[in-house]
């Protein structure tokens, strides 16, 4: 069914549509959750709370994103807010990291000054001589997980749903409420943190 279809069911109070979208959504919703939050337990939690958002908020809901966007807007503030009370004794100013700080060291570019100005000095490593096993084992997995969740707030929440979940430009734009131009450069500059991170890790993996 249509966004107005199954809107309509859950004001209906809809046993069957109520299931069939809490068992659909539910792996992506703990997966997202789980970039703020310290364990799997309190992700689990967080997707409770939104859902009793979610049912208490549907008379709200106007269509103007799709339903999807909405419960994930309502996801993210939960679990944002969660990860802050986790974080509380932590100094506000370092939960706010830079987000004018480069997904990749200024070092790795030619500067102004020269020719190709811009352009890569040092370009990334390409991971060909990697064993595959390596790139796609459970330690890779958890090394990109970490990584992503070590970024600054809005880096790590358009890298985990335009890389992690699939989700277009427009999805994440209209659920972050940013712009196109600013969506590209976080997610730029996330890919470039969470690189880094990857090829100092397969640097050890490949045999000279």
């Amino acid at each position: 069914m249509d966004d107005r279809e199954l809107v309509d069911a859950l004001r209906a109070k809809d046993e069957a549509a109520f299931r069939d979208v809490v068992v659909g959504y539910h792996p992506a919703m703990i997966r997202v959750a789980s970039y703020y939050v310290s364990s799997r337990a309190v992700a689990e939690e967080v997707v409770q709370e939104t859902w009793l958002a979610v049912v208490k908020g549907l008379d709200k809901f106007e269509g103007r994103s799709s339903f999807k966007t909405w419960v994930f807007t309502i996801l993210s503030n939960q679990a944002r807010s969660r990860g802050a009370r986790e974080h509380r004794t932590v100094p506000f100013s370092s939960l706010e990291a830079d987000e004018h700080t480069p997904g990749v060291p200024g070092e790795r570019f030619q500067p102004p000054s020269d020719r190709w100005a811009g352009h890569w000095s040092e370009p990334p490593t390409p991971w060909t001589d990697v064993p595959a096993a390596c790139l796609e084992g459970n330690e890779t997995r958890t090394l990109i997980f970490d990584a992503i969740r070590s970024l600054p707030p809005q880096q790590r929440e358009v890298i985990a749903l335009r890389d992690v979940e699939g989700w277009s430009s427009e999805e994440v734009c209209s659920a972050l409420a940013i712009s196109d131009g600013n969506q590209r450069i976080l997610l730029q500059r996330a890919r470039g943190k969470v690189r880094s991170v990857l090829e100092q890790n397969f640097a050890h993996a490949v045999t000279p």
